[in-house]
């Protein structure tokens, strides 16, 4: 039994008449007929009636005709739930994120034009290290990342790589802090400071080996593992920091942010991907986050 039999039985069902019912459908009147015949052969009895003037059901043909209603029904529902699907109205996008994607209001502002345009759909956020997103992206497990530049893994021929933010870096001091009163500052200046420095990729590495160029030596180093924690080391005197300028933004007692007039290092954050993106929500994430990018001519 095939659905394209059922739509023809139900619209002569309803129509009550042949010629109605093939105008209806699209379709000339013999070839109506000759589908009808061939449905009641397949299903062994008659399903109508038929008199000069119109056509009835039988018992069977009144059974029929409540089961397609309920079938097709059904048919069409499943249609449109799969299609909304695909073109990313409902399901799920699981998105990772660190470093400046929450600081710069990039993620936000992403998930904000997304969830406008479709409301039906969710977000899943996930913090997580560069590295462990590109596994989890690679693994399926996550659908886009926010990360800051991760050397190392654009070699990665199954995932895009997209620059969405650059911003230079601040010197982050306390604020108790000689060079927190200083007009301007140049890294000669911190050749006697520890510098505490977030070490979850190979970007920071590259930071810290430009440090080593601009100072001429090798620096007393903290490694961090989180945002957090660099600023709360720095407030509480034991070293100063290097962060992207975004970071400014948090305003933590008993610190200060400074520019540095020689660091030609920049902070990048990157949106990673899946180069061949099956799900509809994720699609759909990712052409609303490009959309809103184009108009704030970001890229």
């Amino acid at each position: 039994m095939e659905l394209r039999h059922l739509r023809y039985f139900l619209a002569v069902a309803q129509e009550g008449h042949f010629g109605r019912a093939a105008e209806r459908l699209h379709i000339v009147q013999s070839a109506l007929s000759m589908q009808i015949r061939a449905f009641e052969e397949k299903l062994g009895g008659p399903l109508f009636i038929r008199t000069s003037r119109r056509v009835e059901l039988t018992e069977a043909g009144k059974l029929l005709r409540h089961e397609a209603e309920r079938i097709l029904a059904q048919a069409a529902h499943t249609q449109r739930t799969v299609e909304r699907l695909l073109r990313g109205e409902t399901g799920t996008v699981r998105i990772g994120f660190a470093g400046n994607a929450v600081f710069s209001g990039r993620l936000m502002a992403d998930v904000r034009a997304f969830h406008a345009a479709f409301p039906d759909a969710e977000v899943e956020l996930r913090e997580l290290a560069p590295s462990a997103q590109v596994e989890e992206i690679q693994a399926g497990r996550l659908d886009i990342g926010y990360a800051p530049d991760h050397a190392g893994a654009m070699s990665e021929d199954a995932l895009h790589y997209e620059r969405i933010g650059t911003w230079p870096f601040l010197l982050v001091v306390p604020d108790s802090h000689p060079l927190a009163q200083a007009p301007s500052l140049r890294m000669s200046m911190l050749k006697s400071e520890a510098l505490i420095i977030y070490a979850a990729h190979e970007a920071d590495d590259q930071l810290l080996a430009g440090v080593r160029r601009a100072l001429g030596h090798e620096p007393k180093v903290h490694h961090m593992h989180s945002t957090l924690s660099v600023l709360a080391l720095v407030a509480s005197g034991m070293g100063v920091a290097l962060v992207p300028e975004p970071l400014a933004q948090v305003r933590l007692p008993g610190l200060a942010y400074r520019p540095l007039e020689d660091l030609p290092q920049q902070a990048e954050l990157l949106l990673i991907s899946r180069k061949e993106e099956s799900g509809g929500a994720a699609r759909a994430f990712l052409e609303t986050a490009r959309a809103g990018w184009e108009r704030e001519n970001i890229r």
